[in-house]
């Protein structure tokens, strides 16, 4: 069996829908592919929950399909984000958890994420277990074997207490004005009821999903307009999630965006304060100099890891930690999950916030961030612009400039044909200079 993943990305099987591998025959296959190598519980059952895109339902169907086939029941969960899929994934003791969604990703994108039995992603094994069964012509059991479809009725009713769970009982959001953006996906009928039901005077925008809207304008990837609404409604604080409900922005009193640098930088400070930090905290290459810097002053530990949440999670397993995060927003909190969740994040800063009788504002003093600047570079071909020694050149010329108090990241993203090029800082003008004059580059080159 080749190591080399041909259909697995950093976040599972993602492209533009209607183009390969995001089809209905490759989905259907994939169900069944998937079916063969997971079903070892003896439940039988596959969880299968999704984001609000249209191209949903056809991916839904496809799948339910492939894993009946396979002799497998798929359990459809319905509008769910991604953590909640976990969870049921883990409560119900699924062979597995399917999360159709492409995250963060414009409508018209879609993929297919998988959860193991106890909630967290797939091992590089099992994918290229399930790859090398996408190699095979489709079978089929027996039809007295043949997998059958079920509805969980109750899935959101129960991942709302799951998360409420989350938040200390001996506190409340009582006399909190908080905006929710739901950015019209998977979080639409969950987040706002479970703030509701903790006290709070919820005031939710992006809940009105027609398929074609997820992440148009709100939610985590813009957040201008939750920005906006903070400060009309004079709230105590906004908060983004993205079209899964796995990435949390938030925004505070005063309109600024507090990022998942900062959230991750409060949530941990709150649980040295505590007494109930263990250990350190994983980010990413991405994460600004200022959390580092921050986290050092307080003595807590911190690590880098590659840029994506599966490699935070590889960290945080193998050091033992708790927390991890992406300046994204992406942050994973262990004692309370298996995966990134941002409703179960937000709770946490919200604990923050009461417990301190501080405002989301003064809680995000604690740490300064360096000016960053990311530029993404649209990339089709077989070359890569990365080695181009114009490129190179550039880098190095940058890098020359900032010394010690800088950096500069060339990636390729593991989610979009994107290149991208992050510069850093405590100079901002030189570091927006800097940033486009790499990117010039990298375009020329692509």
């Amino acid at each position: 069996m080749s190591d080399e993943r041909r259909y697995f990305g950093t976040d599972g099987v993602r492209g533009k829908v209607g183009q390969y591998p995001i089809t209905p025959d490759f989905v259907l296959k994939l169900g069944w592919a998937a079916g063969r190598v997971l079903a070892k519980q003896g439940t039988k059952q596959v969880i299968i929950g999704k984001d609000t895109r249209i191209s949903g339902y056809m991916l839904e169907s496809a799948l339910e399909a492939g894993l009946a086939a396979a002799g497998l029941k798929a359990v459809l969960a319905g509008p769910m984000p991604t953590p909640a899929v976990a969870y049921l994934t883990q409560t119900f003791r699924a062979e597995a958890g399917i999360v159709i969604s492409a995250s963060h990703n414009p409508y018209y994108d879609n993929g297919i994420k998988f959860f193991s039995s106890d909630g967290t992603k797939l091992p590089d094994e099992v994918e290229l277990a399930i790859e090398a069964e996408l190699d095979k012509e489709i079978t089929c059991v027996e039809s007295a074997l043949l997998g059958k479809a079920s509805r969980l009725v109750d899935a959101a009713g129960r991942y709302i207490e799951f998360c409420k769970s989350t938040f200390p009982n001996k506190l409340s959001l009582a006399g909190l004005k908080i905006v929710v953006d739901c950015a019209h996906g998977a979080t639409y009928h969950i987040a706002p009821n479970v703030f509701k039901e903790l006290g709070a005077d919820v005031i939710a925008m992006g809940i009105e999903p027609n398929g074609t809207n997820i992440n148009d304008k709100v939610g985590a990837t813009d957040v201008a307009a939750l920005q906006k609404r903070v400060v009309e409604e004079q709230a105590h604080l906004g908060l983004a999630f993205d079209g899964d409900g796995d990435r949390l922005i938030m925004v505070d009193e005063n309109g600024n965006k507090v990022d998942g640098d900062q959230i991750a930088y409060i949530i941990a400070r709150d649980a040295l304060r505590r007494g109930e930090l263990k250990g350190g905290v994983v980010g990413t290459l991405m994460t600004n100099l200022g959390m580092e810097n921050g986290l050092k002053q307080l003595g807590i530990p911190f690590v880098r890891a590659a840029v994506g949440d599966r490699y935070v999670m590889e960290q945080l397993l193998a050091k033992g930690w708790k927390i991890g995060a992406e300046n994204s927003g992406h942050i994973i909190l262990l004692d309370k999950v298996t995966t990134g969740d941002a409703i179960v994040a937000a709770l946490q800063v919200l604990a923050s916030v009461v417990g301190s009788e501080m405002s989301l504002g003064e809680l995000s003093k604690g740490m300064t961030l360096y000016p960053q600047v990311l530029e993404n570079v649209r990339f089709s071909g077989d070359t890569n612009p990365l080695e181009a020694e114009a490129v190179i050149a550039s880098v190095k010329e940058v890098e020359a400039k900032l010394g010690a108090k800088g950096r500069v990241l060339l990636r390729k993203s593991g989610t979009e044909p994107l290149l991208r090029v992050m510069v850093e800082g405590e100079d901002a003008e030189l570091v927006k200079s800097s940033a486009l004059k790499i990117a010039e580059a990298v375009k020329a080159n692509c």
